[in-house]
Parts: structure tokens; C-alpha cells; sequence
């Protein structure tokens, strides 16, 4: 009899350790209780300090035009200026306050979250909803490795040509061939290309070189390895995520979402966007500057064009002859700004990082007086009408030419722009960055903040539906113990809400209420077997003690096991799924433990505290 008491018992201190991490997380979920209110939040671009003086220019800017505002803070080095629900004027107000300031902040539509500041302050704020339940823009971006490819062995092209040059090397001609990764070389001898392979082997370990010399043809093909191809291919996709990133800083999107999604896609979601059309325009947009020497050492003749030299055309189709050699190209630019000078004609101020402004610095110092071309390269994208294939179309033009009358350093201009409009687009594109290779939209979807809130409700009725169908069928069938079963179940979906608030990176979408519905089977799964357990020890003639201790503990690896298998596949869902997958995967998982921890441990405590070193006859089950 004494052994019995201590069947069903906890100390008190394990008592107080599920409470207090229930009450730990229960806390991180409150948040989500309190709604959002429309917010702009300004801030200063580059890490720059805040000038305080901005929020009277706010503050009287907003009441000339007559628009409404709840307050105007200073948070975490931005000011937040919050708005009744209205988001018209929201959107107004944001037109207005990015004419006022300028070019120097960062002005982003914000949905802030009314919860107390107590709560704030020790990091506890409401989860992050996806594009489906906020609404706003999803893109599914292609980049073009091969165009990115070509543009690397061209630069190789470039510097084999020095190389053979500064080691007097004799050769015919370099010849890109038609898979992009590879360059023939063609020489007079055999001496020269011996030379050259020596030369060209012990500088670039990253190629093969392979000579061959049947029937007098002396040539060298160089490719670059499979290993180094990788890398490119990697680096191109990571290289334009960061861009892409940087491009949605300057739009002023709050909360984004960029990730990879197989070997050349890029995933960009855009929660709460409004401007979608000029978001498109920025984020499609494959703007590349190069700086090139003009040839003038010979008349242009359509067919007498130096080897080292090419054909482009200015903004009014006239040929211009360039050196094929680029001086320096936008990924040297650390700063762009749209000005008008004096005359009233659109011009953008270029700064360059240190490694570009001694390239600029040195080439100017030896080429006074001689001129030099911005070529602005665009690249379109469309669909073929007969291979229905997606091409891409590469667009160049000189935007300007100008002489060097002095020696250049880190800043310096481009002008010959036709419109503000078009200067502030370039700058836009060269802060935020050139991309390495072109990029395209493949797939556009836009959900409306109607519809990412009619998502929520109907989520959140389908919760509500299942939690209720759940609640009765298990207070009727298993009484007393449906009740515990039914606490569980609450206290399950707060710490799903609770932990889903604390991971940083975790997001709310439509499949992750899904997952949440799931788990709530799953949860309701581990008490049913809990309790059935019971039920039949007490036919096998145990007492209620102890049907209650062997039912938890019989019950126990069948929970574990289920539960773990599912988790594994969760994982896997996790590792190899993209977008809402992903979201999905990580509900789920998180639903699997606190269901495991609300059915094994929370519904014992409970059980234990009702029956537990009581003498009791019958079970309410």
C-alpha cells in the first residue's frame, strides 16, 4: 500500500519546473493578443547616426497636409511615426516624407505591434506573418549563370592578352568558343605555344590547358575546371541574393523574405508592398556600368575595327569604337547620388571603394586629355514565340562620353542622363549594387492585404472548428479525463504560438496553421492512447493507482515512437524543402515536441495533483 502511494506523485520541484517553463513561454505569447498598428519608421542609410532635427521636418510636413498621426518615437535608432488604421494616409504620408527628406534616409511602411512596453523590453513581440496571411508580392527569379560565365572568361580573354604580351609571347588571335567557359588561343610555332602554356599554367590554376598542333594549327584550349565552374555557378546565385537584399533595402520593404530555391532560382517575397510595379521595375532591373577607354587612334571603319577593340552606339545610334578592356565596373561603386547641376540637366556623383579609385587613379594619371565612355548594359527578358523558351535580350549604350582634363580619384560624374527620374533610378541600381550575372522574373504572384486577411480569418476558424470538434468528442467520451486532456490541448497550441514568437527567423503561413491542425490530432493521439491504456488495466483488475502509473508508462515508447517518425520526416521536410515547405516543416516540428511534453508531462502533473496518494475506488474515465 505504501509502494502504491508513491506510484502517482512529483516532487514539488518538478511541479514548478513545468510551471515555470510554461509560464516562461506563455509570456513570449502574449504579444500576439495585442493587433498592429500602421507605422512608417525613417532611417538613416550606411549605419549613419540619426539627426534628431528630422522629426519636427516629420512632424511639420504631416500637418500641412492635413494628415492624422497617433505619435511620432525614437526606436532603436529610427523614427517610427505610428497612424490610426488608416492606410491611405500611410501611403500618403510616406510619398511625402521620402519628397522631404531626400535621398539619405530610408523611409519603409511598418506594421508595429501595440503590446505593452514591459513586454518589449524583454524581447517579446508577435510572430511573423508570411506573404499569404499579410499580403504582398512573391517573385521567382532565374539567374543567368551562362551569361554570368562569359562575362568572367571575357575578362580572362583580357588578361591572356597581357600576360602573352608582358612575357612576349607571339600569338594569331584568342577566340571565346560557343559553350562560354572556354578560350582558344592560336599561335605561329610551336616554341610560342609552349611558352605560353608555361606562362599561362603557372597563373591561372584554375583552367586546363590543352595544346594540340596537327597539320601546322599550333593552339591552346583553356577551360576552366569543374570545381572552379561550381564555385561560379554558387557564387553567383549568393553574390545576387546580397544584392537583391540590398535593393530591397533601398525600396524601404520591412520584413522581407529572400532565399535560393534550387541551383539558379531565387524566392523573393515582399510582406505589405504597395508599390509593386516599381519593385518589379528595381528588382528585375540587370543595370551593369563599365568604364572603357574610347579609340581614337584610328578612323572607324565598319570593317577595319582594332582586335582589342568593339563597336558600341550612343543614345542617338551613332557608333563609337571602345577598347574592349574595362577601366572599372559598377562593382567598384560605394555610393551613387541623382543631382541637377547648375544648368538644370540630370547628372549622378559616383563614389568608389579604395581598389577602384587607384584603377581610376591610375589610368587617368597616363590618359589626360584622351576620353572615356560609360556603357549602361540592360538585359530584358522575354519568351521566344516558337521554342516558347525564355531569352534574354542584352541592350548597350554609351550614356556619356567625357575627356580626362585632370587626374581622377574615388569620385567623380556621370552625366549625359536624359531625365531625374532616370539619374535616380541609376543611382538607386549602383548603391545597391551591380548584379553579377543577368536576372529575370519568371513568376509573379500578388496577394492583397484583403486577402491575406481573409486567410487569417478562415485560419483561424478552421483552428477554432478543430479545436472545438476535438474539445467535445474528448470531454464526452473520456469525462474527468477529456477535461485534462483538453487543458493540455490549450496549453499546447500557446507554447506552439509562445516558441513560434521567440525563433527569430520563423514565419506564420497558411501550411503552418496546417501543421498547427495536425498537431493538434497528434496531441489528442497521445492522450487517447494514454487513456485506453488506463481503461485496460482497469479491466485487467488493477487498482486505480496503478492503472494510472502503467498507463503512462505502456503508453509511453508507442507515443515516443509514433511522434519521433513523424519528426524525422519534418526534418527531412525541413533540409531539402524551400518557401512554405520549410514553414510548414518547422510548425510541425514544434507542435510534435509540445505535444509530446503536454500529453506525457503536462496531463500527468495534473492527473498526479487530482489523484495522486489519494485512496480513490473509481476513475472518471
Amino acid at each position: 500500500m505504501w509502494e502504491e502511494d508513491l506510484l502517482n506523485r512529483y516532487s514539488l520541484w518538478q511541479y514548478l519546473l513545468v510551471l515555470f517553463l510554461f509560464s516562461i513561454i506563455s509570456l513570449y505569447a502574449l504579444p500576439n493578443l495585442y493587433s498592429e498598428s500602421i507605422s512608417i519608421q525613417i532611417k538613416e542609410k550606411q549605419g549613419v547616426p540619426l539627426d534628431l532635427s528630422l522629426v519636427d521636418t516629420i512632424r511639420s510636413s504631416l500637418s500641412q497636409h492635413n494628415l492624422a498621426y497617433k505619435s511620432i518615437s525614437i526606436k532603436d535608432g529610427a523614427i517610427l511615426v505610428n497612424f490610426f488604421n488608416d492606410e491611405n494616409n500611410q501611403s500618403d504620408a510616406r510619398k511625402i516624407i521620402s519628397e522631404v527628406l531626400g535621398k539619405n534616409q530610408i523611409v519603409s511602411l511598418k506594421l508595429v505591434s501595440s503590446s505593452p512596453n514591459w513586454l518589449k523590453a524583454i524581447g517579446a513581440n508577435p510572430m511573423k506573418l508570411g506573404l499569404d496571411l499579410r499580403g504582398g508580392v512573391h517573385f521567382l527569379m532565374e539567374v543567368e549563370i551562362d551569361e554570368g560565365i562569359m562575362k568572367i572568361t571575357t575578362q580572362r580573354k583580357e588578361e591572356f592578352r597581357s600576360e602573352l604580351r608582358e612575357k612576349k609571347v607571339r600569338y594569331q588571335r584568342i577566340h571565346l568558343l560557343d559553350n562560354k567557359s572556354s578560350l582558344e588561343i592560336l599561335f605561329y610555332d610551336k616554341k610560342q605555344l609552349i611558352k605560353a602554356k608555361q606562362s599561362l599554367k603557372l597563373k591561372y590554376p584554375n583552367m586546363t590547358f590543352i595544346d594540340s598542333s596537327i597539320d601546322n594549327r599550333f593552339s591552346i584550349l583553356a577551360t576552366f575546371t569543374e570545381g572552379y565552374l561550381k564555385e561560379i555557378r554558387n557564387n553567383a546565385v549568393e553574390q545576387n541574393i546580397v544584392i537583391l537584399r540590398n535593393r530591397i533595402d533601398e525600396l524601404g520593404v520591412s520584413e522581407p523574405l529572400v532565399y535560393r530555391q534550387g541551383l539558379s532560382r531565387i524566392v523573393v517575397e515582399l510582406p505589405g508592398v504597395q508599390d509593386i510595379a516599381h519593385a518589379k521595375q528595381i528588382l528585375g532591373a540587370t543595370a551593369v556600368l563599365e568604364f572603357r577607354e574610347v579609340d581614337n587612334d584610328e578612323t572607324f571603319s565598319v570593317n577595319k575595327v582594332p582586335m582589342d577593340s568593339e563597336i558600341k552606339q550612343d543614345q542617338h545610334g551613332y557608333p563609337i569604337v571602345l577598347k574592349k578592356a574595362v577601366i572599372l565596373d559598377g562593382s567598384s561603386i560605394i555610393d551613387a547620388n541623382a543631382i541637377v547641376d547648375q544648368y538644370g540637366r540630370p547628372e549622378v556623383n559616383i563614389s568608389l571603394d579604395q581598389q577602384g579609385g587607384e584603377k581610376m587613379l591610375t589610368f587617368s594619371r597616363h590618359n589626360i586629355g584622351k576620353l572615356i565612355a560609360t556603357v549602361f548594359t540592360e538585359y530584358e527578358s522575354d519568351i521566344d514565340k516558337f521554342s516558347e523558351k525564355r531569352i534574354l535580350t542584352k541592350h548597350e549604350k554609351i550614356i556619356n562620353q567625357a575627356s580626362i582634363q585632370s587626374v581622377l580619384g574615388r569620385n567623380f560624374r556621370i552625366t549625359g542622363i536624359r531625365s531625374i527620374s532616370e539619374a535616380r533610378n541609376l543611382a538607386l541600381l549602383l548603391r545597391a549594387g551591380t548584379l553579377n550575372s543577368p536576372i529575370s522574373i519568371i513568376e509573379e504572384r500578388t496577394i492583397g492585404a484583403s486577402m491575406g486577411k481573409e486567410n487569417i480569418k478562415k485560419g483561424i476558424m478552421a483552428c477554432v472548428c478543430g479545436f472545438l470538434s476535438v474539445i467535445l468528442f474528448t470531454l464526452f467520451y473520456y469525462r474527468k479525463f477529456g477535461l485534462i486532456a483538453n487543458i493540455a490541448l490549450v496549453s499546447n497550441l500557446v507554447l506552439i504560438i509562445g516558441i513560434m514568437s521567440m525563433i527569430p527567423g520563423a514565419t506564420m503561413t497558411l501550411p503552418g496553421i496546417a501543421g498547427i491542425l495536425l498537431t493538434v490530432g497528434m496531441a489528442v493521439d497521445a492522450n487517447v492512447l494514454i487513456f485506453e491504456r488506463i481503461r485496460e488495466e482497469l479491466r485487467n483488475g488493477c487498482n486505480p493507482q496503478q492503472a494510472i502509473h502503467y498507463g503512462y508508462k505502456n503508453a509511453f515508447s508507442t507515443i515516443t515512437d509514433a511522434n519521433l517518425t513523424t519528426l524525422i520526416t519534418a526534418v527531412v521536410l525541413f533540409v531539402i524543402g524551400t518557401g512554405v515547405i520549410k514553414g510548414f516543416a518547422i510548425t510541425l516540428s514544434i507542435g510534435i515536441l509540445t505535444s509530446m511534453f503536454t500529453a506525457i508531462i503536462g496531463t500527468r502533473c495534473i492527473v498526479n495533483l487530482l489523484y495522486g496518494s489519494r485512496n480513490i475506488s473509481k476513475l472518471s474515465i
